[in-house]
């Protein structure tokens, strides 16, 4: 059973929380936030024993044996750093980093200092993905044309908010685009090309983005992401012998219909375990304390070198929209 210890508690972090303690025999004892009183009320909902009145103190303390990061993303590398060199396994939300650069000082670190380290992108330990990967494995699908998924959602505008605040790491990409991005690296590998276009926030971050990524076979993957509109958030993987349509909230545990080309033939698969929406997060938690008491550093599923590979992927189209000049328009909100 792991101990663990919460940094930043959030909406994010209380659901990880809850599902951890609903679905898994894994406790939080301890959470620690810069605002004290925000802390003490996370502590009082989710019957956590102990406060810490610093992440410093946190880290340190000797009855943690891994520490969750859920702060904004320009958090991210400093608070896991903070955790790794106080010799704890550290799991941090997606996306590792604000970039491929300071995701690759997070995974030095933790291979110097010999513990465990994750990115907290959940989906993957999800029991759909884990029989997807079976099918693309056996080779069900054929050969692989198309990966097409996306993720919209509106979202409120607040300048100073984590979605829309640059100092912050804002942006559609790197919050929920990179669920679509994920799942075309999962299927067809880290793109050798990349192409992106979208719009800007009055803030100026990535508020819409369309990515199409080309491989050297000829399979592409058309991804989009936005943060003005809901979209319906599916997702298709298309090959020679049969297609897979993910259910809507693809990145959430659900289901699949498989269909054979050319025939009416259908197979429809749903998950099983009746979990529904951020009660997934349990996966990922029984995934991560089954590699830590196997002796492993890295996720074999999720490794640190595929978190690197997303964030370049994302690192290219963010690079692309902000050097577009006008043809990246920015959007401007109304309230």
């Amino acid at each position: 059973m792991l101990r663990w210890g919460v940094l930043a508690p959030g909406r994010i972090a209380g659901g990880f929380v809850w599902a951890l303690h609903q679905h898994t025999d894994q406790r939080v004892h301890a959470v620690a936030s810069r605002d004290p009183e925000r802390a003490s009320r996370f502590a009082a909902q989710y019957g956590i024993p102990r406060v810490h009145a610093s992440y410093e103190q946190l880290v340190r303390d000797p009855d943690v044996d891994i520490v969750y990061v859920a702060s904004p993303h320009s958090e991210h590398k400093r608070q896991a750093l903070l955790a790794i060199a106080a010799g704890k396994h550290v799991l941090v939300e997606k996306p590792l980093a604000l970039n491929a650069a300071e995701a690759r000082d997070i995974a030095r670190a933790a291979r110097a200092a010999n513990v465990f380290a994750m990115e907290a992108l959940w989906s993957r330990f999800l029991p759909q993905t884990l029989l997807i990967e079976r099918l693309l494995r056996d080779g069900v699908l054929g050969d692989i044309r198309l990966v097409a998924a996306d993720f919209g959602g509106r979202f409120d505008f607040d300048p100073e908010g984590r979605v829309f605040n640059p100092a912050l790491g804002g942006g559609a990409l790197l919050d929920i685009g990179i669920y679509p991005i994920w799942l075309a690296h999962l299927v067809l590998g880290p793109p050798p090309h990349v192409h992106a276009t979208g719009s800007l926030t009055q803030t100026g971050v990535d508020g819409q983005a369309a990515l199409v990524l080309t491989y050297p076979q000829g399979a592409q993957a058309l991804l989009h992401t936005t943060l003005f509109a809901e979209t319906p958030q599916e997702a298709v993987i298309a090959g020679t012998h049969a297609r897979l349509q993910l259910d809507s909230r693809f990145f959430t545990p659900g289901g699949f219909t498989l269909k054979a080309a050319r025939s009416d033939q259908r197979l429809r698969w749903t998950d099983p375990s009746g979990l529904h929406g951020s009660e997934g997060l349990a996966w990922q938690a029984v995934a991560v304390a089954s590699h830590i008491a196997e002796g492993l550093r890295e996720s074999p599923l999720h490794p640190l070198e595929r978190s690197i590979a997303l964030l370049e992927t994302i690192d290219s189209a963010r690079e692309q929209l902000r050097s577009a000049g006008p043809s990246a328009h920015r959007h401007l909100f109304t309230r």
